[in-house]
């Protein structure tokens, strides 16, 4: 123990925020008094991941009750980055690693995986997700346009450049893959008049939008479906696609099949935004220093990202051309900050809500990863861990060779001027 509290003295001298840690046997390492992070360990296995600098393994032990954590939640995470002992993008994967996680992303994403997956993320509660997003629940990365914009103005903003960047008329037909709780949906089919049709696996998001859908008087005209974009099947192609936050759970080994779905499901000349979130190194397969494995146990199971360009690579081979990528990862993380201090701000409305499943217990596991997720998924983006990327692509339309753009093959301008106007 003496080689080991050795050791987190060492390091707690260097960090940028002052912390104090507690012995299982007692006593401090690091004054209390004066400290803005206080940690209490209650047993010598999270001490030594934290002089290990295994910041997902102490999150676990957060989470499990084994670690208890005081303080503000960016306190902590500028503490968890300087305990870090390397960069957690700066792995490189083998052929072997990638022949493993390519069987591994395989098996983890059939039909009935998937839809399991989903509603373990996304049907923890409807009342929980909506005391920290925006009022129309946009669970995706704003856009902000101008740096005074309240969360609400932002995911506005991002709503109107993603239906812009779209070129989205009235009477068009626009599918929204992983629709959330329809802020996009119903925003397009409001301000642009399209005829809308959402998908989602989550039973709580399908009841919720269809309710909305409902109260506005969009019956006829916008539908949400509780179905899987593999097994959609419609009568006429759509004009317009959007995916966004979904492509994140496709996998991997499934990511030609995705972007030939949509291929089947858009007509050509067609339009695709494919808004997610992508990897920030070119040749890891997830997150360092513990934190891949602790979003995958409590947050997304089956979740995978990968490197833009890679992604940008599965579109072409299933035969998009892309057309403009923007990345939004600064507009990320100021977005995670936002909902991280919405959070920390009701934490006891929250547990509240949690524990009307009637198990306290786990009401307090799920509020605990949910903390460390959103601030640590922030801190993430700060450092360029991950980033954000809006990728727009068309499906060429090989028979349009005269007109205002001949060889253009889609309606896409010349110019991308439009998307900002």
């Amino acid at each position: 123990m003496n080689i080991l509290q050795s050791k987190l003295e060492e390091k707690l001298a260097g960090l940028p925020v002052s912390v104090a840690i507690s012995m299982p046997q007692g006593g401090w390492i690091g004054p209390p008094d004066q400290a803005q992070v206080r940690i209490r360990c209650h047993n010598a296995a999270a001490l030594a991941s934290l002089a290990a600098g295994d910041v997902g393994v102490v999150g676990a032990a957060i989470v499990e009750g084994h670690v208890e954590i005081e303080g503000t939640m960016r306190d902590a995470m500028a503490a968890a980055v300087a305990l870090m002992p390397a960069d957690p993008v700066a792995a490189r994967s083998t052929w072997w690693s990638r022949l493993l996680a390519r069987s591994r992303s395989a098996a983890l994403h059939t039909l009935t995986k998937d839809s399991e997956q989903i509603q373990f993320h996304y049907d923890v509660s409807d009342d929980f997700y909506g005391l920290w997003l925006d009022p129309r629940r946009v669970y995706s990365c704003a856009y902000y346009a101008e740096p005074g914009y309240s969360l609400a103005q932002a995911q506005e903003a991002k709503l109107d450049l993603i239906c812009r960047k779209l070129r989205l008329q009235p009477g068009e037909r626009f599918l929204d893959v992983g629709a959330g709780w329809g802020g996009l949906l119903l925003w397009a089919a409001e301000h642009y008049g399209i005829e809308g049709t959402g998908i989602t696996l989550s039973k709580n998001q399908h009841a919720y939008v269809s309710r909305l859908i409902e109260q506005k008087g969009l019956q006829g005209r916008v539908r949400m479906l509780l179905t899987d974009y593999r097994q959609l099947q419609v009568d006429q192609p759509f004009d317009k696609i959007a995916s966004v936050g979904m492509f994140e759970h496709v996998g991997r080994a499934h990511m030609q099949e995705y972007f030939s779905v949509l291929k089947r499901l858009i007509k050509p000349g067609g339009l695709l935004m494919n808004h997610g979130i992508t990897a920030g190194g070119t040749d890891n397969e997830q997150l360092g220093a513990g934190m891949g494995d602790f979003i995958e146990k409590y947050i997304f199971p089956g979740g995978e990202l990968i490197h833009v360009s890679a992604v940008l690579e599965e579109m072409a081979h299933a035969g998009w051309e892309m057309v403009d990528t923007d990345n939004l990862r600064p507009h990320y993380a100021k977005t995670l900050w936002a909902w991280s201090d919405a959070l920390e701000a009701q934490l006891d409305e929250a547990l509240a809500i949690l524990s009307h499943k009637g198990n306290p217990a786990q009401a307090a596991k799920t509020l605990r990863a949910y903390r460390l997720y959103l601030a640590g998924c922030a801190t993430g983006f700060e450092h360029s861990w991950v980033a954000l990327h809006q990728m727009l692509a068309v499906m060429p339309d090989r028979s349009m060779t005269t007109g205002a753009m001949p060889g253009a093959q889609s309606q896409y301008p010349f110019t991308r001027d439009y998307m900002y106007r």
